[in-house]
Parts: C-alpha cells; structure tokens; sequence
C-alpha cells in the first residue's frame, strides 16, 4: 500500500461541469449535491453543472461548490490518506475528509465564508496578481516600498510563484517596483488573505465558535501555520485566523518532504496541486507519483494506481 497525501484545491479550480460524471454515475455523489443544496437553498448542483460560469465565480458559490465536488470525489475515492492539507478554501475539503467537520456545517460555512468576503471589500478597490519568477525576499523587498495602500503575500505558492493581495493601486505599485520576468492580474472579486479582509475573519470566527469540531481521523498541515494538526481545537483556530493571512502552501509542502510520502493526489477539479508539488519536490530524497480525481475516468485511474 502507497503512503498517501491527499490534497485538496481552492478557489480557482473550479470549471462549469465539474462533478457531473459523478453524479451521473453515483446515487453516494446524488445523495451529496442533494445535501449541499437542501443546507443552502438554492440548486449549487445545477451550478456546477451548467453554471453559468459567472455565477459560479462568484466567491459565495465557488467555495461550497468546490468544498462539495471535493468532498464527493474523496468519498468515492474510499481511500484514506496518511495525512492530508487544503489550499485556503480546500483546507475545509481536508477536515470533512479527516471527520473533523460534517459536510453540512462545513458547506454552510464556507458559503457564508464567501460572502463574508465579498462584503468586506467594495468590488474594484482590492485586487490579487500572481508573481513569477521572482523569489520571496525580492518580492516581500518591493512590497515594503509601497506607499499607496495596503499590500501583502497572500500565497506562498512555491519558491518562483507567489500571489500578492491588497489594494488594487498598491498591488498594481508592487508589480512596478518589483518587475518581475512575469505577472498576471488574477480575476477574483476581493482581496483574499490580505489585511482587508479583517472584518470577514472577525465575521466567520462567530460562525466558526458555533460549529462542532472533532478530532481529526488523520492529520493535516494548516495554511496558517505549515504544521500538522490533529485535533478539533487546532482545526477551529486554524481556520479563524486563515481568512487574512497568507497561505503557507510552500512551506506546508517542504514540511512533507521527510515523510517518505509515496502518492500525492489532489482530490477535486484541476490539476493545479500537483502541479505545485511537482516544483516544490524536485530534488526530494523520496522519488512520489501524482495523481488526482476530478472525474470518473480519473477516478478509476487513481484507484488502480493506488
């Protein structure tokens, strides 16, 4: 048996379509949508389905939207990893997989999650860029030279990949100062994991405090911290304090590097964390395969691969 990590993605990943083949093949994946949609009250099934695609970008659906496709592909996985970590949104995917949360709570809270967010910021006054190609130190440097607003890392993607959040003028002003070989402006609707986004993390710890957490079945590495957790206690402050600050994708990879992990499988729409891994792991002791399940076909690919 392969020693598993299993990785769940964040806002981003998401694609109209997403979740059909399961559901057309699975009464476990119809008895989930049905769940989601019944907890939110309106039909994120046909969402997912059919979009249309603004709609489903809009942070209020993409988080439960991901936050359900990821949970039906786990459980139709039926594979339990030896540890496991989300990417922002995906580290809610993670603790439902590890029992830590019920997937009803957890899809009502990522969509309250979501639109805590949006409300926190006017549309067109934050803004998030990807950089590539430049370092942290070179990129955290030009940040400290910003003088028009607030502008943080958001994402530690890997060494040569980092997403900065802020003020769209002060975001726009760090790209400038930093010039790096490559940049792109990301198409989100607020500045997520940046200072701004302060009165949504104050907002969702209310909800947070409410919701019933259990000890974790197997351990993940929390985005706040790139540690391991095991417990309900750790999983609920991890998930308080994650809204602003920056994700420590990076680092929480690195930090598997000596758990001779045999299989990373990203578990959901896209290919995005295996992509990752592949960059952050190059060089590693351990030889790993990757995997990932998005749909039915490679659904049955992973489960024979496994």
């Amino acid at each position: 048996m392969k020693k598993t990590a299993f990785l769940f993605p964040g806002q981003g990943s998401q694609a109209v379509g997403m979740g059909k083949s399961f559901y057309d093949q699975s009464d476990e994946a119809k008895r989930i949508f049905k769940t989601a949609d019944e907890v939110l009250g309106y039909s994120l099934s046909k969402l997912c389905f059919e979009g249309p695609e603004d709609e489903l970008k809009l942070t209020r659906n993409t988080q439960p939207a991901l936050l359900t496709v990821s949970t039906v592909a786990y459980r139709l996985l039926g594979h339990a990893p030896a540890l496991a970590a989300g990417h922002s949104l995906g580290e809610y995917s993670a603790l439902v997989a590890a029992g830590a949360l019920r997937f009803e709570d957890a899809v009502q809270l990522v969509h309250k999650r979501g639109q805590y967010m949006q409300e926190a910021v006017p549309v067109g006054v934050g803004a998030m860029a990807a950089v590539i190609g430049l370092g942290f130190d070179a990129v955290e440097a030009a940040i400290g030279q910003v003088k028009s607003g607030v502008v943080q890392i958001a994402n530690w993607n890997a060494a040569d990949q980092i997403v900065i959040s802020g003020h769209k003028q002060a975001v726009e002003e760090a790209l400038q100062l930093a010039q790096p070989p490559r940049s792109v402006m990301l198409p989100v609707s607020a500045p997520f994991h940046s200072p701004l986004m302060k009165s949504a993390e104050e907002r969702l710890a209310v909800d947070l405090d409410k919701a019933e957490f259990s000890d974790l079945r197997f351990p993940i590495v929390t985005n706040v911290d790139a540690r391991m957790i095991r417990t309900g206690v750790e999983a609920r402050d991890g998930l308080k304090r994650q809204v602003s600050r920056p994700v420590m994708w990076a680092k929480s990879m690195e930090s598997l590097s000596g758990e001779a992990i045999d299989a990373f499988v990203e578990i959901g729409p896209g290919k995005v964390l295996v992509g990752l891994i592949k960059r952050i792991g190059r060089g590693w002791a351990h030889p790993f395969t990757m995997l990932n399940v998005e749909d039915v076909d490679s659904l049955g690919k992973t489960k024979a691969a496994l």
